[in-house]
C-alpha cells in the first residue's frame, strides 16, 4: 500500500488546462473538479489534507498492477497470487480501491498482463479514515473543492455504488470497533433507556466480525449472509437475512448511528433526534445522506440451527417441468411462514446441484439451502415438507422425487461459519431482481406459470430467496417507521438472477443488460407497482423510484435535498441522482435542465 505522504505531487503531473477540443462542460463549473482539468485541487490542497488526517492520505495503486510490466508496481512474482485471489471477496476488501465486480472499475487494471492497466476506473486519492475526524476532512475537502466523493467499506456492493473515477474516497474499513452493551442501552441526547442488549459496531465493521463479537455473549444480529458484508451499506439498504422471516429487517433492529454529514456535521440520530436522518439512513440507500461511522443494533438470542439442504426434481425432458417448478415456487409462503428460510434457485434445465446416483443429467426443479431456528428434531421439519412431498407425489407420481438432507448446528455462527455466501468475485456480472408477495406466488398459479415460463426461457435459473415474510411484515422500527422499500413489508421471495458478460466489450456488455431487462420485464408486468431489493438489483430500472423505494422517495428527495442540496454525495442509482450524469471519461456532470445559473 503506498503510504500517505504526497508531498512528491507537483502542479505539473495534476494540472493541466483544458483542451480547446474538449467540451465546453468538462470545464466548467457544471462538472465536479476532475483530474487534469484546472478545477482540479492543487498538489498544495492535497498535501494540506494529507496533514490534516496525519498522513492518511493515499494515492491508490492499481491492485492488478503487480502484474503489468509498465506499471511501477508490477511484481512478477506476486502476480500470480493475486490473480487467484483476485476471485475472493476478502481480497477486494482488505484493498482501498478495488470492487468485487471487475465492470464497475471499467475494467481499468485486471491481474491479466495481456490486458491493458491504468488507474483511470479508480478513485484518485483515498482518506483511509481510522477516526471520524478523518472522515469529515475527507467530505469537507470533496464539499469545498466540489470533488466527486464516494465512499467504500469491504467493496462488497453488487451495484458498484462504492467507486468512482477521478473521485476522493473515503475508506472506511478501519472504523470497526465493536462494543456490547448488556441489558440496555441509552440513547444519545434524549436519554431514553432501551431494554435489550446491544452491540455498536464501527462503520466499516464487517458482518463476520459482528457475528463473532455476538456470539462471545451467545448473541447474534440480523445481519448479512456474507462474510465481509459492511455493516453501513447493509444497513442503508434496508438488510435482509436469513433470520428476517423471525425478527425483521436489519433497519428494524437500529437503535442509534453517527453520521458525518454532506456539510460535515457529526451527528448523532436516533428516534429522538435528528429524526429525519435517522428515518432515511434505515433504508434509503448508501453514499446519499452522509458517512455513517457508528451503528447500534439490538442482538438476539443465538438460535440453534438446522441446516436443510434440499432438491425437488424430475427431468428436464418432462413435460410437466415448468409445472413443477411453478409448484414449487407457490410454496415459498407457506415454508417461510412454518418457519423456513434461505436461499433457493429453480431452473428448469440444469445440471443436478447434489451429486446423487440415478439422478438425470439435466433437472427441473427447485433446490436450495435453507435453514430451520430453535430445533433439532427433524420431525419438525419433515412435517413441513410432507404436505409438499404428498403433493408432488399425487400430481407426478415418481417421475418426480424430493431429497431432503439436514445437518444440525449448536447456535448461529457453528452454521454460518459452513453456510455463509461464498459466491467467487473477479467476475463481470450484473443483477436483476424484483419482490414477490403472497397473492404473487400462491393466489394464482396459472399467472405464475406463464410469468416463469416467459423468464425461464431467456435465463438458466432463478432464485427465490426466503428472507422476508411475517417477521418482516410484522417488525415494528424504532421511531415507527424506516425509509425501507414498502414493497418490503409484503413480500415473501427476493427473487433474483443475474448474467455475466466478457470483460472490454462494450457490445457484449450493452447486450447483457438489454437481455436482462428483458428477462425482468414478465415479473415486473406480473407485479405492477411492485418493487425490489436495492442492494441486490438491476441498477438501471427505469423506474427506479418507485422500483427500490415506492412512497417513500419523495420523503427521502425532500431530505436529500435539505441535508446535501450541493449533491457532495452522488452515486447510481441513488436518492436524487438524476440531476448528474457520469460521462464517458468518468468525470460526473449535471444534466443540461438542472444546472444552476
Amino acid at each position: 500500500m503506498i503510504t500517505g505522504s504526497i508531498g512528491w505531487l507537483t502542479p505539473a503531473l495534476l494540472v493541466l488546462s483544458c483542451l480547446p477540443s474538449l467540451a465546453l462542460t468538462a470545464c466548467t463549473s457544471s462538472c465536479k473538479a476532475f483530474p487534469g482539468t484546472d478545477a482540479w485541487p492543487s498538489p498544495q490542497a492535497w498535501n494540506q489534507l494529507n496533514e490534516t488526517i496525519q498522513g492518511r492520505l493515499i494515492r491508490p495503486t492499481p491492485p492488478g498492477a503487480v502484474c503489468h510490466s509498465d506499471q511501477p508496481s508490477y511484481n512478477e512474482e506476486q502476480c500470480p497470487n493475486v490473480a487467484q485471489r483476485w476471485l475472493v471477496y476478502d481480497f477486494h476488501s482488505q484493498d482501498p480501491v478495488s470492487s468485487m465486480w471487475d465492470n464497475w472499475s471499467n475494467f481499468t487494471c485486471l491481474p491479466d498482463p495481456t490486458t491493458p492497466c491504468s488507474g483511470d476506473g479508480y478513485p484518485a486519492f483515498v482518506v483511509n479514515a481510522t477516526t471520524v475526524e478523518h472522515v469529515k476532512a475527507g467530505v469537507d475537502f470533496a464539499r469545498e473543492n466540489n470533488v466527486r466523493l464516494v465512499v467504500k467499506s469491504t467493496g462488497h456492493d453488487f451495484l458498484g455504488r462504492s467507486s468512482g473515477p477521478g473521485s476522493l474516497s473515503i475508506w472506511v474499513h478501519h472504523l470497526n470497533s465493536i462494543e456490547y452493551h448488556a441489558g440496555e442501552f441509552t440513547l444519545a441526547g434524549s436519554g431514553k433507556v432501551i431494554p435489550g442488549n446491544a452491540i455498536t459496531v464501527g462503520g466499516g465493521t464487517e458482518m463476520y466480525d459482528i457475528y463473532s463479537a455476538a456470539a462471545e455473549h451467545n448473541e447474534t444480529i440480523v445481519g448479512g449472509g456474507g462474510r465481509n458484508v459492511g455493516i453501513s451499506g447493509y444497513l442503508t439498504g434496508a438488510g435482509h437475512s436469513i433470520l428476517s422471516p423471525r425478527y425483521g429487517l436489519a433497519v428494524d433492529h437500529v437503535l442509534e448511528m453517527e453520521v458525518v454529514t454532506p456539510s460535515g456535521d457529526i451527528l448523532t440520530v436516533n428516534e429522538d433526534q435528528n429524526i429525519d436522518l435517522f428515518w432515511a439512513l434505515r433504508g434509503g440507500g448508501g453514499s446519499t445522506f452522509g458517512v455513517i461511522t457508528s451503528a447500534t443494533v439490538q442482538t438476539h438470542p443465538s438460535p440453534s440451527m438446522t441446516a436443510v439442504l434440499w432438491m425437488a426434481f424430475t427431468s428436464a425432458e418432462a413435460p410437466f417441468a415448468i409445472d413443477l417448478v411453478t409448484y414449487l415456487m407457490s410454496q415459498v409462503p407457506y415454508m417461510s411462514d412454518a418457519g423456513l428460510s434461505g436461499y433457493n434457485w429453480a431452473s428448469i434445465d440444469a445440471a443436478p446441484p447434489l451429486p446423487i446416483p440415478g439422478v438425470p443429467e439435466r433437472v427441473a426443479g427447485m433446490y436450495g439451502s435453507m435453514a430451520f431456528q430453535d430445533s433439532n428434531d427433524a420431525n419438525d421439519i419433515e412435517a413441513i415438507l410432507r404436505p409438499i412431498n404428498e403433493t408432488i407425489m399425487q400430481r407426478w407420481g415418481g417421475a418426480a422425487v424430493m431429497i431432503v438432507q439436514l445437518t444440525q448446528f449448536d447456535n448461529f455462527l457453528d452454521w454460518f461459519d459452513i453456510h455463509y455466501d461464498q459466491d467467487v468475485a473477479g467476475v463481470s456480472r450484473i443483477l436483476a431482481s424484483r419482490l414477490l408477495d403472497e397473492q404473487t406466488l400462491a393466489g394464482n398459479e396459472d399467472a405464475l406459470k406463464e410469468t416463469l415460463t416467459q423468464v425461464l426461457s431467456m435465463i438458466d435459473g432463478i432464485g427465490s430467496y426466503i428472507v422476508l415474510g411475517k417477521g418482516v411484515r410484522d417488525a415494528e422500527p424504532r421511531g415507527g417507521s424506516s425509509a425501507a422499500n414498502p414493497a418490503l413489508r409484503g413480500a415473501y421471495s427476493h427473487t433474483i438472477f443475474g448474467t455475466g458478460f466478457p470483460g472490454f466489450n462494450s457490445t457484449a456488455e450493452a447486450e447483457a443488460i438489454r437481455n436482462l431487462d428483458e428477462t425482468l420485464q414478465p415479473l415486473r408486468d406480473l407485479t405492477p407497482g411492485g418493487g425490489a431489493y436495492v442492494n441486490e438489483a438491476f441498477p438501471y430500472e427505469t423506474e427506479w423510484q418507485q422500483v427500490f423505494w415506492g412512497e417513500n422517495y419523495a420523503r427521502l428527495l425532500e431530505i436529500k435535498r435539505a441535508v446535501d442540496p450541493d449533491d457532495v454525495f452522488w452515486c447510481l442509482p441513488c436518492i436524487g441522482y438524476d440531476r448528474w450524469t457520469e460521462e464517458d471519461d468518468g468525470r460526473l456532470c449535471r444534466v443540461a435542465s438542472s444546472r444552476k445559473l
